[in-house]
């Protein structure tokens, strides 16, 4: 919103300067986004006195002047001007100033003379209307007088950023009242007047040609309109122009300027219908029915819906209500009888089609957030009235106030002392009542506590005690009330064990170079499909989205692989093909309709492409399933879940992956999750050509068994021994089976530290359906150093054990 001072000094007197106009606009909840002096333009122009004028040796039209611009410097200008003559003082543009329009000046040459500036006329200049001649300039100021300072403008607009629920500072008047509520002493504002010109009323009865009928009052609780005859249609005068120019209006033609003026002087949209235009002089506000095509003044066609509300003639739309008039009844230059509209809408109704119709006028803004409904006639005498002046018109008798249900005033009970509390005040009711009054609310002293306010109409905002609250503290300065702290001290609590949880994740996984991504909830409705799910599977029941953004994020994710493989496919699409991610996020399945999803949080990883980049000095080496198993030790590790087992899958729960490259992971008989490799055609499903590892673990599960207590070790004082232990067996034989024997015989043997698999074998000169096994058994003593011959036989035994159990043989 856009105020110019000049204007507002028309309804309210002001004598502070533009900082302080500002700094109590900002805290009185009007904030001031910018300020900026409206004649800057003119800077570089000067008063200038023609001294000499000659007439141009190459051209019948134009003239060179000699021209005095200040401090004796005499510059020379080609000028166009029929009146241009000796002794004149003009205003001239020098070089460097640039004019309404854009227009800069420059030195340059016309028709082979020089030309170092120009002299302006008034309409160039947008100071009239007058553009047959070099303004000439009154008065006695010298050559070189900056033309600002000689012709006294000065004028300053505020762009004021308004919130939504002060509708009634969309104009003039609001904006001046607000000021008047600021001043010292207190001011009232000034009301232009509304009641009609008497010597401009004819003998025509408005109710002998129009008919208002509304019959969606719902939607239009109020409809006034005017009526007037023998208008003629022209350019505004100068001073209607200059003041919807300095807020920044285009001036149009008299009528439309007058109903865009008396919008912005009093906040309530008008508009004006070419009265011949209107079928049987009816006006009938109703909704639209149907859907229906319709076109706007901007020469837009709009498809518009049956509950739109619309104004029609006797046989048709002519307007969409509260957004825009219709192209089949604006005013043009052969209007001669205007009908005036100012009403009242639904602003629930107007937001839903402006928004629909993506039309976003001056008029919708204001109707969507609430005009006063109280201000109708007022606004649309003051509009017939400016158009009788103007535009040479006559008003018909009396005016259309259609008005179905009257709004009662609407009065709120008002504890002082609570309004104290609430503050931090010590108000008495009296200055509160004052405070109140400033800004035109009507106050009834009950009690030394209870005040009975009534709200005038134009405050739609304000409709209870705490809303009355906020006016006192912004209107009795937000920088009076005194700074205080709570009487019981603020107490922190500790973070939510999942919140420090996905913390601890978040570092481990960056610590093994994996990046976080964050994908939407929504996924597409065949991502089941995609992933080979059979319809059994609890991960089809996905819940579906109402209203989705796209076809693409239909149903609510019941999985996280979907949307890591969609990332995948993005980053191979941008020749990054090694990739190590992985997300934390929620799933959900469906439950029974009308009730919420269950949600499952899980933390998911992917890993393609190569161990590392290629150089010099390491081979091109792709990443598999131990890779990815490796990362899910090393991740429960850093969360200290002990005693990880990965038992190979050998149903088909999980059929995105590729069969024998699979493995569920537990922890004594909790199950954590699975890992494996993706199956091909899942990969073919989501266009990849290249083989994605993933780990797939419920957050939950791990929580669960992450320790309370971390318990420590003193470091080993003695040194540890290793031996190694290579058997044969058959391939089918799972190595972790061999580490829990061996585990077992640990329990009973304290000399055992750790045992671990660090070399497997298969292919000649071993047996086809053998494998060679290499196992490292560390052992330690925490009373003395071993030597050879304490865990010989201790050796000895575990070879045996492990032989015998699994059938295994020794190489030769």
């Amino acid at each position: 919103m856009k105020v110019s001072l000049n204007w507002l000094k028309e309804y309210v007197f002001v004598d502070l300067d533009v900082d302080d106009i500002s700094a109590k606009l900002t805290m009185a909840g009007l904030e001031v986004d910018a300020v900026e002096a409206r004649y800057d333009y003119l800077n570089h122009i000067v008063v200038a006195r023609v001294d000499e004028v000659k007439k141009h040796p190459n051209a019948d039209k134009l003239s060179v002047c000699k021209v005095d611009v200040g401090g004796d410097k005499f510059i020379q200008i080609v000028c166009g001007a029929p009146n241009v003559q000796e002794g004149m003082y003009v205003p001239c543009a020098l070089p460097g100033a640039v004019l309404p329009g854009g227009l800069k000046i420059k030195k340059g040459k016309l028709r082979g003379e020089v030309s170092a500036g120009m002299l302006c006329s008034a309409s160039e200049l947008k100071l009239d209307t007058d553009a047959s001649g070099i303004m000439e300039l009154e008065g006695d100021s010298p050559a070189g007088t900056p033309l600002e300072e000689a012709l006294k403008l000065s004028d300053t607009v505020f762009e004021i950023d308004l919130t939504p629920n002060r509708p009634d500072c969309l104009s003039m008047i609001g904006v001046a009242r607000e000021v008047a509520a600021f001043m010292e002493p207190k001011q009232k504002v000034t009301l232009p007047g509304s009641t009609l010109p008497e010597d401009r009323i004819g003998n025509k009865l408005i109710h002998d040609y129009a008919k208002v009928q509304i019959i969606d009052p719902d939607l239009c609780p109020r409809y006034s309109a005017g009526l007037l005859f023998d208008v003629k249609i022209g350019p505004s005068p100068f001073w209607l122009q200059e003041k919807l120019e300095s807020i920044g209006l285009a001036p149009i033609n008299n009528v439309v300027d007058i109903t865009n003026f008396v919008m912005m002087e009093t906040g309530q949209p008008l508009h004006a219908f070419d009265f011949n235009e209107l079928a049987e002089g009816n006006i009938i506000v109703r909704r639209a029915g149907s859907e229906i095509k319709f076109t706007t003044l901007d020469g837009k066609d709009h498809t518009l819906e049956s509950d739109m509300l619309m104004i029609c003639d006797g046989e048709r739309p002519v307007a969409i209500a509260g957004v825009m008039g219709g192209e089949n009844s604006e005013i043009s230059d052969s209007t001669t009888r205007v009908l005036v509209e100012s009403a009242y809408f639904n602003p629930v109704s107007i937001r839903r089609t402006a928004k629909i119709t993506g039309i976003a006028s001056d008029a919708s803004h204001r109707f969507e957030r609430g005009v006063d409904p109280d201000g109708t006639v007022r606004a649309l005498n003051r509009a017939v009235s400016l158009m009788a002046q103007i535009c040479g018109a006559t008003i018909a008798k009396d005016i259309i106030d259609e008005h179905p249900g009257k709004p009662a005033t609407l009065e709120i009970d008002l504890n002082t002392d609570a309004l104290n509390v609430r503050l931090g005040t010590s108000l008495d009711a009296d200055a509160i009542g004052e405070i109140l009054k400033s800004v035109e609310f009507e106050v009834k002293k009950i009690s030394d506590t209870r005040l009975k306010v009534g709200v005038p109409f134009f405050r739609v905002d304000v409709t209870r005690p705490e809303d009355l609250s906020e006016e006192v503290a912004r209107l009795w300065g937000y920088n009076n009330i005194k700074t205080s702290y709570p009487l019981i001290p603020a107490k922190g609590r500790p973070l939510d064990l999942k919140v420090s949880l996905r913390e601890k994740i978040r570092q481990a996984m960056a610590g093994f170079s994996f990046s976080e991504v964050i994908n939407y909830n929504f996924i597409n409705e065949n991502s089941c499909d995609r992933l080979n799910l059979p319809d059994n599977d609890k991960r089809r029941r996905v819940e579906t989205i109402l209203n989705p953004i796209s076809d693409q994020m239909s149903v609510l994710r019941s999985s996280l692989i979907p949307g890591l493989l969609e990332t995948m496919k993005k980053n191979i699409s941008q020749q990054t093909d090694t990739l190590r991610l992985f997300e934390i996020g929620k799933i959900f399945f469906a439950t029974k309709k009308g009730s919420l999803p269950e949600e499952d949080e899980m933390i998911t990883g992917l890993l393609t492409g190569t161990r590392s980049d290629q150089s010099w000095y390491s081979k091109k080496s792709e990443v598999d399933f131990f890779d990815l198993k490796g990362v899910m030790e090393s991740l429960l590790e850093a969360l200290m879940i002990e005693n990880p087992v990965f038992e190979k899958i050998e149903d088909k729960s999980c059929p995105f992956y590729k069969n024998g490259y699979a493995a569920v992971v537990k922890s004594g008989d909790t199950i954590l999750g699975t890992l494996g490799k993706i199956d091909g055609k899942v990969l073919k499903n989501y266009g990849l050509k290249q083989d994605a590892f993933i780990f797939d673990i419920n957050l939950e599960a791990i929580q669960g068994l992450i320790p309370e207590i971390t318990q420590t070790k003193l470091l080993p004082r003695f040194p540890s021994i290793s031996r190694d232990l290579t058997i044969i067996v058959d391939r089918s034989v799972i190595v972790g089976e061999i580490l829990k024997q061996v585990e077992l015989i640990s329990k009973k043997e304290s000399l055992i530290e750790k045992v671990f698999l660090f070399d497997a074998f298969e292919g000649s000169p071993l047996l086809e359906g053998k494998k060679s096994l290499s196992f490292r058994v560390v052992y330690r003593s925490a009373n003395k150093t071993l030597r050879e011959k304490n865990i010989k036989k201790l050796h000895l035994n575990i070879s045996r054990a492990i032989v015998d159990k699994f059938n295994a043989d020794l190489p030769e």
